[in-house]
């Protein structure tokens, strides 16, 4: 498996499993375990998913040694404070049925993610997480962290792919030392990303689907992809990407299809922060 190297010299995969939106716990057990089976190192989930204990199950299920996993789960709004990140942070590694995380994210820039992260740091200086980052964080927020705390953010896993290509974000992430990370990196269907005219070229050309080429395209400009799926066929096509690179004109094909505007939410509109501060999980 391909890696990329944090700033702390953990190496990470570049390549993931995402389990957004499958909240059933079977189908999800399944699904993780398919990915692991499949060659999937890297897992990624959240307290706010409701399924760390699938997850736990399937790394369990797999038998894979835990050395040569990457299990990635996140810290919601609501526990986001020194004391409760703490208390957050023990129930997601009891669910996950874990002894450390390889990686904990702040999953939204709300509430008080200033103690939360000062609890991660120590989380992470008493070796029960190997890297520490951030979800959602824009340019100025990211920045903010930084300056005021002494562990920069390992990753930040922001919205990106095709049509939100988060240019100006990956330049400034680049620049401090971040390792960026997609999510939704196929869009979510939206779009019409399958059918989109120049990705279908491109795909044909290379004999593989829009979805291998979107990946290809992602590990090419070293972002971090967590695709997700629950269907067997599909998990096991999202991760046959590592035959074939794309030529520097069909990058530049790709890259003309950025929008530079997100298709789910603006992290600039006040109602956002008002309605993540009052999602609350029952977990």
């Amino acid at each position: 498996m391909q890696t990329v190297t944090l700033n702390n010299g953990v190496k990470m995969p570049i390549l993931g499993f995402g389990v957004y939106q499958v909240p059933d716990a079977e189908e999800c057990e399944n699904a993780v375990y398919e990915a692991l089976m499949a060659g999937y190192r890297l897992i990624d989930t959240a307290s706010g998913y409701l399924n760390e204990e699938a997850v736990g199950r399937a790394i369990k299920r797999s038998g894979i040694p835990r050395e040569e996993l990457f299990i990635t789960t996140k810290l919601w709004v609501q526990d986001a404070s020194y004391e409760s990140a703490k208390v957050a942070f023990a129930k997601s590694l009891k669910k996950l049925n874990l002894d450390y995380l390889d990686l904990y994210l702040i999953h939204q820039p709300f509430g008080d993610y200033y103690g939360a992260w000062r609890a991660m740091e120590d989380l992470y200086r008493e070796g029960k997480i190997r890297a520490i980052g951030v979800s959602n964080f824009l340019p100025d927020r990211l920045m903010d962290l930084i300056v005021h705390n002494e562990i920069v953010p390992a990753v930040n896993q922001v919205e990106t792919h095709p049509f939100y290509q988060q240019l100006e974000s990956a330049a400034f992430m680049k620049e401090q030392g971040v390792q960026h990370q997609s999510w939704a990196p196929f869009a979510e269907g939206l779009n019409n990303l399958f059918g989109n005219e120049v990705l279908s070229i491109i795909a044909m050309k290379y004999n593989k689907s829009v979805a291998q080429v979107v990946l290809r395209w992602l590990i090419q400009k070293n972002i971090v992809a967590i695709p997700k799926s629950v269907r067997k066929e599909r998990i096991v096509e999202n991760f046959d990407i590592f035959n074939f690179e794309l030529h520097q004109e069909d990058m530049e094909q790709i890259t003309d299809l950025d929008t530079g505007k997100s298709l789910f939410i603006s992290y600039h509109d006040p109602e956002l922060a008002k309605k993540m501060g009052n999602w609350k999980f029952d977990y």
